[in-house]
């Protein structure tokens, strides 16, 4: 990443730090999320069984990737499901606006897709002429407000009730002030229900794609998804590659995990599963189904052993409501669409290092989220591989942009420290002359932002030994 986008990351690291209402609605909200999810799978054992069997499953799915996305285009195909291949985001928005162009669509009503916001569909229909209505709560309170999602589960997470009614107020016209939840709910609901019933096209996100037997399937709580899919002459579902699994029977454990994990909830209000346009006899639902299956980087991130296992990923977002990083900054300081953890180890790998790498930078490395995540994906490790990437002193990198914080200094001062402990003699000498040096290291300069929050061990000493008389203990 550029000066410039390292420098507005840490920018927008403070502005959040210095948001107070920021803080406290992402501290009760994930309070919230973290108790749910604790709730509902009590019994720890059975359920390290379950993230065991879900990594079992997701990692057979992409061992056989190739394949089962054949036999799910087969499969589609023949159930009538037009599918599409996209390479790149811009290949993947060509696709979606062909196919309103064709119905002469000039709005699409939209259920909850990270991909859709990947490809930042919105803002490329817009160009275009074409209305795109977020229906997901959530989703349409920001949308209001011209924000993006803050959390892949929960978009609208940092705002608190009496945000999102001013936001109503202002945005809806002829919207009295209401901070009544249900009240909000049912303005939300009136606008959008003529949205449904004036909407040519619908889309949608997928949540597993089944290639046994050609079934997308969707989970979600308010019921725009099943609106967004069936009430729309055409539905078009887009996902990544990654998405899809082998068999109808590895369902149940994914879906488990999946809906307890990110809103703790045994399973969710609405499960869809889509096989088929409307058929002969049906009175409702698509008279045409699309399916765009997008790239966009997955495939090199497939062809890597250790970073193939970011496509583990069932986007439940529960890495984010456990990570303190993430709890206090909120997801639009990380400036891309995929924030937390999952967003530091994903992002770099799709955009490169040099645009997206500081976002390694902002982590801890306490391992709550390889802790939580569902499906055992080693999100430390992959953080910790990003880093090397970003320095690449032996020339092994994979990801693009490798080795674009590299410079010559470092590499000498590495070389040197790799010399000194190499040989017996020159660490020696080398660890006498850092004691001697460490008691005079200076607070400025290149050492200011390691001195000036570290204590020198002479003066570290003092500090004990004061603080034991102070305490009455003799020293020793």
């Amino acid at each position: 990443m550029d000066n410039k986008s390292t420098f507005d990351f840490e920018h927008n690291i403070t502005d959040a730090l210095d948001d107070g209402q920021l803080r406290k609605n992402l501290r009760k909200a994930m309070d919230i999320l973290v108790d749910k999810r604790r709730a509902v799978f009590p019994d720890t054992a059975y359920l390290e069984q379950l993230r065991s069997a879900g990594n079992a499953i997701k990692r057979r799915a992409l061992k056989q990737l190739p394949r089962l996305l054949e036999q799910l285009e087969a499969n589609c195909t023949k159930n009538g499901i037009q599918v599409h291949w996209a390479e790149d985001t811009a290949q993947a928005n060509g696709i979606v606006l062909d196919i309103l162009h064709h119905h002469d669509a000039h709005n699409i009503v939209k259920g909850k897709s990270m991909v859709s916001e990947e490809m930042h569909l919105n803002h490329f229909l817009e160009a275009h002429d074409i209305e795109a209505i977020e229906t997901d709560l959530g989703e349409f309170i920001i949308q209001l407000n011209h924000e993006t999602p803050s959390h892949i589960i929960v978009p609208a997470i940092h705002k608190n009730k009496d945000e999102v009614a001013t936001i109503f107020h202002e945005k809806i016209p002829d919207t009295p002030y209401t901070e009544d939840v249900e009240e909000l709910t049912a303005i939300a609901r009136r606008v959008l229900r003529k949205r449904f019933a004036a909407a040519t096209v619908g889309l949608s996100g997928v949540n597993f794609a089944i290639a046994e037997t050609g079934t997308l399937l969707l989970v979600e709580n308010e019921g725009n998804g099943r609106m967004c899919t069936t009430a729309p002459d055409v539905h078009v579902a887009v996902m990544g590659l990654e998405k899809v699994i082998e068999k109808l029977s590895d369902v149940p454990p994914l879906l488990r995990l999946l809906t307890g994990s990110a809103t703790g909830q045994t399973i969710t209000t609405y499960v869809n599963m889509i096989t088929s346009p409307r058929r002969s006899g049906e009175k409702d639902g698509p008279r045409e189904v699309h399916l765009v299956i997008l790239d966009n980087g997955r495939s090199r991130m497939l062809a890597d052993p250790e970073f193939r296992q970011t496509l583990l990923c069932i986007r439940c977002g529960t890495c984010l409501n456990h990570c303190p990083v993430y709890v206090r900054i909120g997801g639009h300081a990380y400036g891309h669409v995929y924030p937390g953890p999952i967003g530091k180890i994903l992002t770099p790998q799709m955009e490169g290092l040099e645009r997206a790498g500081v976002l390694a930078t902002a982590s801890s490395l306490c391992g709550a989220c390889g802790e939580v995540c569902p499906v055992q994906i080693p999100i430390p490790a992959l953080i910790r591989r990003l880093r090397n990437e970003s320095y690449d002193q032996d020339g092994s990198a994979v990801v693009e942009g490798g080795g674009y914080k590299k410079n010559l200094a470092e590499t000498l001062v590495w070389k040197g420290w790799e010399l000194a402990n190499r040989s017996p003699v020159l660490n020696e000498i080398g660890t006498r002359l850092a004691g001697t040096m460490g008691k005079r290291m200076p607070n400025v300069g290149p050492l200011k932002k390691w001195t000036r929050v570290r204590t020198s061990p002479k003066v570290a000493r003092a500090s004990l030994h004061e603080c034991a008389r102070n305490e009455g203990v003799k020293d020793e």
